[in-house]
């Protein structure tokens, strides 16, 4: 019997064989006179079809423009996550989609992660923030479910993660959950007076020692600068650094929806926030500072500058990301009058016979975090993605 996997890729093999053919056909035909030209329609769809995605411009067209209409989608559901982890990564990627009637009406992104230090697992998404099953209907969120688990058992996986934004499965005991990760999501308005009003007294009066000391937010076309910034930081927490070039292929992948912010301070470099826009969502997802940051309140500026220049440009919801309960940038986000939202993230077992536990909190993590934070920053960064590619 031919599983969901399985006839998914006998249908991308042969949709791969067919545009190949197509393009063929319309380069002999490009060459006749039009009169000549022939063209043919496409063939009558099954009703309810479990695609893999291809690398068809106009496929991935149809793929992002349900993300985009989908309330259940977000940004990580986007088809460009899927070249960012295969070419930066090398990781294998799954990008099913449901089509009913020739409509899609669900999607599921899945890559897989397998290493020694960190286990091997499939998930939606690695590098996300959010994943798991998007879809319009009830079947395709079933056969979306399905092909995943056919493939987890297939890969042999631990288990399969979806990080969800909302519950999916609360009554199937089949998929486990853990109180760990938390987002923080905050409307905002076109009015610099009322979103500054909003921030907490304390955190405002560091907002406005930033103005005050003249700081300045500025948008910058690639991520040499906001690299420099972010690396600083995370070597000063005892985190492994990802690859600059993963940040420039964030940008080009996404483009206009990637903005990279860097703030200055009489053109010294203070701090940078790479984010993502969304519908009317913002979403600074990569920020740090330089040592200076915290003499200047260069974070909370540099907080205060985008979430400014985002609603000047028409976004009303903030969505200062994820962070784990115990941990000073989760204290942070609560600072600003955030609150703190649970993300129910769901976890299937397969091979393994407990939930992972790969977070800097776990205990036997402290003693590289310590070893990490000594490590001069120029060895740090060059060693940093290496780990840093099989966290996700």
């Amino acid at each position: 019997m031919t599983s969901i996997i399985e006839a998914a890729a006998e249908r991308r093999a042969a949709r791969a064989k067919a545009e190949a053919e197509a393009a063929t056909a319309l380069a002999v035909a490009a060459s006749k006179p039009v009169s000549q030209a022939q063209t043919q329609g496409p063939g009558p769809a099954s009703p309810v079809l479990v695609q893999l995605l291809g690398s068809g411009a106009d496929e991935r067209a149809r793929w992002d423009a349900f993300v985009q209409a989908c309330p259940a989608a977000t940004f990580f559901h986007r088809s460009g996550w899927q070249t960012v982890i295969e070419q930066c990564y090398g990781h294998p990627t799954w990008f099913f989609y449901v089509e009913e009637g020739g409509v899609i009406t669900g999607v599921l992104p899945l890559a897989r992660m397998k290493s020694r230090m960190f286990g091997h697992y499939l998930a939606s998404l690695p590098f996300c923030v959010y994943g798991g099953v998007a879809a319009s209907t009830d079947t395709a969120r079933q056969l979306l479910d399905k092909a995943a688990a056919e493939l987890a058992a297939a890969l042999g996986v631990g288990h399969l993660e979806y990080r969800n934004y909302a519950p999916a499965h609360p009554d199937d005991p089949k998929w486990q959950g853990k109180d760990l990760y938390y987002t923080f999501r905050k409307a905002i308005s076109g009015n610099d007076e009322e979103n500054m009003n909003a921030i907490p007294r304390k955190q405002r009066a560091m907002v406005r020692k930033g103005i005050k000391l003249e700081l300045q937010g500025e948008v910058d076309g690639n991520v040499d600068r906001m690299f420099t910034a972010y690396a600083h930081s995370v070597h000063r927490l005892g985190t492994p650094v990802f690859p600059k070039k993963y940040f420039a292929l964030l940008k080009e992948t996404f483009q206009d929806d990637c903005e990279v912010r860097v703030i200055t301070q009489d053109g010294k470099l203070v701090a940078g926030v790479l984010s993502f826009f969304f519908r009317d969502e913002v979403l600074p997802y990569y920020g740090g500072g330089m040592d200076i940051a915290r003499e200047v309140a260069g974070n909370d500026f540099m907080y205060w500058n985008l979430m400014q220049a985002s609603a000047a440009k028409g976004y009303r919801m903030f969505d200062f990301g994820r962070s784990k309960k115990g941990t000073g940038a989760f204290d942070f986000k609560k600072n600003w009058g955030f609150t703190a939202q649970p993300l129910p993230y769901e976890y299937q077992l397969f091979a393994a016979d407990a939930l992972p536990d790969v977070n800097p909190l776990n205990p036997k993590y402290q003693l590289f975090i310590k070893l990490w934070k000594a490590m001069p920053l120029p060895l740090a960064n060059a060693l940093g993605p290496f780990i840093v590619k099989n966290l996700g």
